[in-house]
């Protein structure tokens, strides 16, 4: 049995979910999001403001199990998603280092002797609020956390001074520099 499977979702009073056999269409005042279970396997019940997937069998081996805990964490993301949001804070630390947006290109000027444009997409909003912190917010959490894995990946930060592109509360394990 799935510990996490076996727990039902909350479904905040704004969203709604509609079970069409194999998909679910979860709206909320952020957007829609559709996914898609397989329902040879499992079943799923709604109640006034609860939701609950449940495997059809009695009899669960560990593949089941496994997938049950899943389907059920990306369920309650996507309701996340609609009804508030993910959110991913960047910080930019090094000297010289700002981003600022251009029209659809987040600008980075990250210590390179150019200037480094990344492409937006349609589904997720940028926020630079201070020259040095950048805001993703959208309603996939995997699209929000995949845009934010690409921008650290421009620059990681390097161990010795702790300059590049982290997420906020991030620790960074910091070396000691050459000795005399």
């Amino acid at each position: 049995m799935s510990k996490i499977g076996k727990k039902n979702i909350t479904i905040p009073k704004e969203s709604s979910i509609k079970i069409e056999g194999p998909n679910l269409t979860i709206t909320g005042p952020k957007g829609s999001k559709t996914l898609s279970i397989n329902d040879k396997i499992f079943s799923s019940k709604l109640t006034e403001n609860e939701f609950q997937i449940a495997p059809l069998s009695k009899k669960v081996d560990k593949k089941t199990s496994i997938m049950w805990g899943t389907y059920r964490s990306l369920i309650n993301n996507a309701i996340l998603g609609v009804s508030s949001g993910h959110e991913k804070v960047l910080e930019l630390n090094g000297v010289g280092f700002r981003a600022n947006i251009k029209g659809e290109n987040l600008n980075l000027q990250i210590g390179f002797s150019h200037e480094v444009n990344f492409k937006i997409p349609k589904d997720i909003k940028i926020v630079v609020e201070k020259q040095t912190t950048i805001k993703i917010n959208g309603v996939d959490k995997d699209l929000v956390s995949k845009i934010a894995a690409d921008i650290k990946n421009l620059k990681p930060v390097e161990p010795y001074k702790g300059k590049g592109i982290k997420e906020k509360g991030q620790f960074i394990l910091r070396k000691e520099g050459k000795k005399k």
